[in-house]
């Protein structure tokens, strides 16, 4: 089993930045592709961005190409995203997935998805 616990969400005032953070615990997560997924106020939970295993490749969701960027680090099973130029409608929880599928696009999929964290809020102000 794989437990994820995200960190570093907030307030933040538009086109200012946040970081966020998800660790895993129980066992390594370094062969495993690791998505964020965020789910805003009455909406379904949808796609943001994915990392491969490596970290050396990656898949954004049109909505925020260019201004978030996920990244990893395997010796410390942690996965994070920087989002930078904030907007209001950014706002929502922000969950951190863990998929075995080692194909990076396939993360796209809420399928593929074999392990969620709980969340962490973020919430950009106007």
């Amino acid at each position: 089993q794989v437990q994820l616990e995200e960190s570093g969400g907030g307030l933040v005032q538009a086109g200012g930045s946040l970081r966020l953070s998800c660790a895993a615990s129980g066992r390594s997560i370094s062969s495993y592709g690791m998505a964020w997924y965020r789910q805003a106020p009455g909406k379904e939970r949808e796609f943001v961005a994915a990392v491969s295993w490596s970290g050396g490749m990656t898949d954004y969701a049109d909505s925020v190409k260019g201004r978030f960027t996920i990244s990893r680090e395997n010796a410390k099973n942690t996965m994070y995203l920087q989002m930078n130029s904030l907007k209001p409608e950014d706002t929502a929880v922000y969950y951190c997935a863990v998929g075995t599928d080692t194909r990076v696009w396939v993360m796209r999929s809420r399928s593929a998805i074999d392990y969620w964290g709980k969340g962490t809020l973020v919430t950009v102000s106007s």
